[in-house]
């Protein structure tokens, strides 16, 4: 992967100065309402209630700040403050009638700063810029997921692979049966390797490396959860998983895929995985693929 450059990160910068001046996030009183923009977004994402961890996972936020900003808006009587009715290690923040109704006002005025922003622009430049903000907005997703290896009998790599045998069960018209998952020693240790995507601490995906034979390893289950698709979360798991593949020497991936899977063809085949004949008996295999690997410099 190529170094980002200097010019790169100056206009990334230059873009977060500009935006953040033309929202007023610097306000004291953000879109006119008398609080800053931390405390209102934190009122906006609190919705009909979540717990503090939560929160402090989705936002990134320092324990101790979030609770502060929390008991700032209790006091202003915007929330309420409780502990769990079934976990009493949990502390639950809901909003009031009162923080309801700001948040309400908070929406209406977004609303009109951003028709405002954008009535200065034809109808064709406002496409234009539409669809370059969701652009931005998948790849600063991207950008932010992180993928790390861990033991293939860790709870998240079990859980992905619970959400993974879900999901195809649904799409194979035979169904899947999960006695076909790899278990925790095939992808562990000398053996192979499992990683998992996380997106603000939580699981988003997963793909898994394991010996075939002398030289040769096999992916298995690359899967990405539905609400992270279409970012290009998939290529990296395979990028890491190649990566891994020539740190171990292998000079061969295989892998195989059901004929329901066609959007992991096309991604095998446009990541130079051809098509060869089955190497081994398996049940959902339909479609075969090999990659030749470079050597580890």
């Amino acid at each position: 992967m190529e170094p980002v450059s200097s010019e790169q990160v100056a206009e990334f910068r230059r873009f977060n100065r500009y935006f953040t001046r033309r929202i007023g996030a610097l306000d004291d009183h953000y879109l006119g309402q008398d609080r800053p923009l931390g405390e209102a977004r934190l009122l906006f994402e609190i919705g009909d209630g979540v717990s503090l961890r939560e929160l402090r996972g989705r936002l990134g936020l320092d324990a101790g700040y979030l609770s502060r900003m929390a008991r700032a808006l209790e006091a202003q009587g915007m929330v309420r403050l409780r502990v769990h009715p079934r976990d009493n290690r949990l502390r639950m923040i809901e909003p009031t009638p009162t923080g309801r109704t700001e948040v309400a006002e908070q929406n209406r005025r977004a609303d009109a700063l951003a028709a405002g922003l954008l009535d200065g622009l034809t109808a064709a430049q406002r496409d234009r810029l539409t669809e370059a903000m969701g652009t931005a907005r998948r790849l600063l997703r991207l950008a932010a997921i992180t993928v790390t290896k861990v033991d293939g009998a860790h709870p998240d790599a079990r859980a992905c692979l619970d959400a993974y045998a879900a999901d195809i069960d649904a799409r194979f018209p035979e169904g899947f049966d999960r006695s076909d998952l790899v278990g925790p020693a095939e992808v562990s240790g000398e053996a192979g390797a499992f990683f998992v995507a996380y997106e603000e601490d939580r699981p988003v995906g997963c793909g898994a490396l394991r010996r075939l034979e002398p030289r040769v390893g096999e992916l298995k289950h690359v899967w990405v959860h539905p609400d992270a698709r279409r970012l290009g979360l998939a290529r990296r798991l395979l990028d890491t998983l190649e990566a891994e593949a020539v740190v171990r020497r292998f000079e061969v991936l295989r892998l195989d895929t059901h004929a329901s899977l066609t959007e992991a063809q096309a991604m095998y085949r446009a990541c130079g995985y051809r098509e060869i004949e089955p190497y081994v008996d398996h049940v959902y295999g339909d479609f075969w693929f090999e990659k030749p690997l470079p050597r580890p410099s």
